[in-house]
């Protein structure tokens, strides 16, 4: 995984890495499928930032493991 996916798709990268993230998208096929892949992952964080049951502590971490 190109670690700018992650960076673009959680918002982390200043405004010169993101527009240069963004013309390496333009002809990076490997890039833009793994952008499909990741582009719900904020909504999911958000998600479990906002669900109280995932603050029990009762509950082992989530595994991103395939």
């Amino acid at each position: 995984m190109h670690d700018g996916v992650a960076a673009y798709v959680l918002g982390v990268l200043d405004e010169e890495e993101h527009e240069a993230f963004e013309r390496h998208l333009d002809t990076c096929e490997q890039c833009q499928a793994e952008l499909i892949e990741l582009a719900e992952l904020p909504e999911q964080l958000d998600e479990l930032k906002n669900d109280p049951s995932s603050t029990s502590g009762d509950d082992p971490p989530m595994s991103m493991s395939r």
